[in-house]
């Protein structure tokens, strides 16, 4: 005895039709939330991110465009091939389909095609370096710090900032006064070809600001170089930075900003920070306690200092690792966070003399704030 003949949908193609469906949904959803956004990467600040900006858009319309015809078409095949009543026997198999074949070989090859060209170009815009940029930076990350030094025309250094990890936030860096040198990280004109070339002494990191859609290695033993135009109308504005590549165990550390500044508030800033970076430290008052300290092997030599109480004193400081790996003292709260005073890091083979004023008797942290994770040390003042 033959079985009953199946009616409506098969069970398949209910649960194949509702997968799709749900999927269909949930994607709607997400934009319709502006949770889709998320997708997007920020909103482009430099002439050069503008034209990645513009190969993403390209990009993602294609895919939503053929995930939308993917899906439409299992849509469908579902209904228009479902079971219905009466189908007992299987219908008419066919066995390839010359037009088919070359269909969806051709238009895979064109897609593919015409996104290596417009990839190709936007690679090629992107990576222009010009001879005679309006500005020129040479960007030095180490473990686990950022030093900028600026150039002249010549390639010669004017001015030098280093940008620990405690450097300015983006948000305090925007609202800092134009001549606040100390801001954390590099201030750029908006609307100049800015030039940066990128070196390491020691592992390989990476620069990256999210919102100039760029990201480029900093390679021990390779010099790396690359060009951007700030918008104009960013002037004014801080933007994150950060090294991109796993570097070490303070890798978190490695953050900078970069504040975009009109062309008379960058020379303002740029004169301040020529300044001082060419000034010359005053003389140790007289008779002022000498501390001695030494880096090596990024470690303190000493874990314990003694100062005396509410009178000036000086960390003769000496800094015996290799060029390259950055120190310096700072001084805090014995509760590890408030600043009490700061110094200014020194590249290993030198030697400086940091003056501090008074301390009330207590106990306070020293830290180098480049490794502060294992260069710490106890002062105390009696």
């Amino acid at each position: 005895m033959s079985s009953p003949p199946r009616r409506g949908l098969a069970p398949e193609a209910i649960v194949a039709g509702g997968v799709v469906v749900l999927l269909v949904a949930l994607v709607a959803a997400v934009f319709v939330s502006g949770i889709g956004q998320n997708l997007y990467p920020p909103d482009a600040a430099t002439s050069q991110a503008k034209d990645t900006r513009g190969l993403y858009d390209i990009v993602f319309a294609l895919a939503i465009a053929i995930f939308l015809a993917v899906e439409g078409l299992i849509i469908w095949s579902i209904i228009r091939y479902r079971r219905k009543p009466g189908d007992d026997e299987l219908p008419p198999q066919t066995h390839g389909n010359n037009l088919v074949e070359i269909i969806w070989t051709v238009i895979p090859t064109v897609i593919v095609l015409y996104l290596f060209a417009i990839s190709y170009n936007t690679l090629n815009t992107v990576n222009a370096v010009s001879d005679a940029p309006d500005i020129r930076v040479h960007a030095v990350a180490m473990q686990f710090v950022w030093k900028f030094e600026y150039l002249d025309g010549s390639g010669n250094v004017m001015a030098t900032q280093t940008v620990p990890y405690y450097a300015t936030t983006s948000a305090d860096c925007a609202q800092a006064s134009m001549t606040n040198a100390g801001c954390g990280g590099m201030a750029l004109p908006v609307g100049k070809k800015i030039q940066i070339t990128l070196d390491s002494p020691d592992v390989i990191h990476a620069w990256y600001v999210p919102r100039f859609l760029f990201k480029r290695d900093v390679i021990p033993g390779q010099t790396n170089k690359f060009e951007f135009t700030i918008d104009p109308g960013d002037a004014g504005q801080a933007f994150r930075g950060q090294c991109a590549e796993l570097c070490g165990t303070g890798h978190r550390t490695m953050l900078f900003t970069v504040l975009g500044l009109s062309s008379p508030d960058y020379d303002t800033w740029l004169k301040s920070l020529v300044e001082i970076t060419n000034r010359t430290p005053p003389p140790v008052p007289s008779g002022a306690a000498t501390l001695q300290l030494t880096a090596q092997n990024i470690q303190f030599d000493k874990t314990s200092l003694e100062a005396p109480a509410n009178q000036p004193f000086v960390i003769d400081f000496k800094n015996m690792d290799p060029p390259g790996v950055m120190h310096n003292v700072q001084i805090r709260q014995s509760d590890g966070t408030t600043v009490i005073a700061d110094q200014p890091t020194i590249d290993g083979g030198n030697e400086a003399q940091y003056q501090y004023q008074g301390l009330a008797p207590g106990t306070y942290e020293f830290i180098c704030i480049v490794h502060p994770s294992i260069m710490h040390g106890t002062l105390t003042v009696p």
